[in-house]
């Protein structure tokens, strides 16, 4: 099953955003679930995620009080707050969902969809 995220466009440095991530057909309840970027040039990188069993999240230090994962079973959707934006945050943002606990390997990762782009101008 593929992740679709969306929510991506272009914003100023300092401004918000919100990225959803949704499977159709299937739900989050006991997956872990990520939020990963790739800038152009660079690896994909774990951003942010979110543990099935408990709803403990975590975050990369480049991104932490800054960003904030959660979802929302109901709507079979997660989320990406994000807020304070920088330049640096420009990337492809990809969700993707693995069993079992968080890890930040973007290897332990299934579910890669389209990816939604974000762009944040100086």
């Amino acid at each position: 099953v593929q992740l679709q995220a969306s929510g991506g466009g272009l914003v100023q440095t300092g401004g918000s955003l919100r990225l959803s991530c949704a499977a159709s057909g299937r739900t989050f309840g006991t997956y872990t679930t990520g939020w990963f970027r790739q800038a152009p040039g660079k690896e994909r990188e774990f951003a942010a995620a979110i543990n099935w069993s408990d709803d403990s999240t975590y975050y990369a230090d480049s991104v932490k009080g800054r960003f904030t994962i959660s979802r929302d079973n109901a709507k079979n959707t997660v989320y990406l707050q994000m807020d304070s934006l920088k330049p640096e945050d420009t990337a492809v943002y990809y969700c993707a969902r693995k069993r079992g606990g968080v890890v930040r390997r973007t290897a332990e990762y299934t579910g890669w969809g389209q990816g939604t782009l974000v762009t944040v101008s100086s």
